[in-house]
């Protein structure tokens, strides 16, 4: 089991900046991915972007060259830098994670509480 905890949403003018983050917390030998989902209302929850311990990371084509995701490996802790933000961005921001158990070995998905972000004037 593990514990997911997002922080960082606000209500934010169009082109300002957020950053969130996403601690995880709780019992794995590991963390391959990372990674930041949001949904809008009346939308499906929608992949952002996401990173792998090998050092791959994806973006949705439609935060590219805005948002920029990090991890700290030594805190667990996966974070979101969104700049020149927009109106579209509004959504409820969800942290997921991929984490590995041993004895036995498995891996299990989890996601975080969600964190509001709004973009308005």
């Amino acid at each position: 089991q593990v514990q997911l905890v997002e922080s960082g949403g606000d209500l934010v003018q169009p082109g300002g900046s957020l950053r969130l983050s996403c601690a995880v917390s709780g019992s794995f030998s590991s963390i391959p991915v990372m990674g930041w989902y949001r949904q809008a209302p009346n939308k499906e929850r929608e992949f952002v972007a996401r990173s792998i311990s090998d050092g791959r990371i994806n973006y949705a084509d439609s935060v590219k060259g805005r948002f920029t995701i990090s991890r700290d490996n030594a805190k667990n802790t996966v974070y979101l830098q969104m700049n020149s933000l927009k109106p579209e961005d509004t959504a409820v921001y969800y942290c997921n994670v991929e984490y590995e158990v041993v004895n036995p070995p498995r891996r299990f998905s989890s996601w975080g509480q969600g964190t509001q972000v709004t973009v308005s004037s």
